[in-house]
């Protein structure tokens, strides 16, 4: 379905980047169907869920600082990568690799809080909003990233525990998280392209290095997310929630509070991880046969 998606997303540029707007509310619905199908008595937190959040969030900041002498662009585009939370197909690529996956949804739900709250503040720094004041530019963050990363989270827990009816009904709509993700796909690829075309031939350069810097820390985040999750007895949960992203999410903070072009990283992350997964299920497979 990537390829797919991808393809398509890329081949008609020019309607599916038109169709853009939908990309917050497809986050939300996906987010939504995701929580109202966990089971909140089966999270736990670790130990390695603390340091993955703080490689999550001063890593992003620290590679901002170290790469921004050299490239702006190329320092928001990795940045993005590494401060966006894990991704809503990790439970399902954890579950096939033998991880734990209450682990990994738990990690997923700590890490959507603390970006929703950091992501204003970053930004209010870094991007588009550097001209705003400080607290007007912090709010109006807040309202998109806030509201798309938390209030699914609100409503869920209000349906499960209030009206578990609702709830139940809507979480067993959760395998349509996945179709949505590939409309997603589908949409945010189309506008990363039509960007792409628009863009003069004197910035190829930075696109290649985008490219090139989002495979680097896609492999650096699935590495580092197991050597810790190796020390708590959890190896494959840990790389799959500091490895895989939400880069539907990433895509569109990219586009809307960076410089578009740095989107590029986090529409290259897409490849990388899905090839890192793909490499992943297929090794656990060979050892089971």
């Amino acid at each position: 379905m990537m390829p797919i998606a991808m393809t398509v997303g890329a081949t008609f540029h020019h309607f599916f980047g038109a169709l853009s707007f939908l990309t917050p509310y497809m986050i939300f619905a996906m987010l939504l169907l995701t929580y109202c199908n966990m089971d909140m008595k089966q999270v736990r937190f670790s130990p390695s869920h603390f340091w993955l959040l703080c490689i999550q969030l001063l890593g992003s900041v620290a590679l901002y600082l170290l790469l921004r002498p050299f490239s702006e662009l190329v320092a928001q585009g990795v940045m993005v990568c590494v401060l966006v939370p894990t991704g809503t197909a990790a439970a399902v690529v954890t579950g096939m690799l033998g991880g734990s996956v209450e682990s990994v949804t738990a990690y997923s739900l700590l890490c959507n809080f603390a970006v929703a709250l950091a992501a204003p503040i970053l930004f209010s720094f870094i991007g588009n909003n550097t001209a705003m004041p400080f607290w007007e530019s912090v709010w109006m963050v807040t309202q998109h990233v806030g509201l798309i990363l938390i209030v699914p989270f609100v409503l869920a827990f209000i349906f499960t525990r209030f009206v578990p009816k609702v709830g139940k009904t809507i979480g067993s709509y959760s395998p349509f998280a996945f179709y949505i993700w590939t409309l997603g796909l589908t949409i945010v690829t189309g506008r990363t392209v039509e960007f792409v075309i628009s863009q003069n031939s004197s910035q190829r350069w930075i696109e290649i290095a985008l490219a090139i810097g989002a495979l680097l820390v896609c492999l650096a985040q699935f590495l580092s997310g197991r050597r810790i999750g190796s020390k708590y007895h959890d190896t494959v949960a840990g790389g799959q929630g500091l490895g895989q992203k939400n880069t539907i999410l990433a895509i569109w903070m990219a586009q809307l509070y960076l410089s578009p072009i740095a989107s590029i990283a986090p529409g290259s992350y897409v490849l990388w991880q899905n090839l890192v997964n793909s490499y992943q299920v297929w090794r656990k497979r060979n050892q089971l046969g």
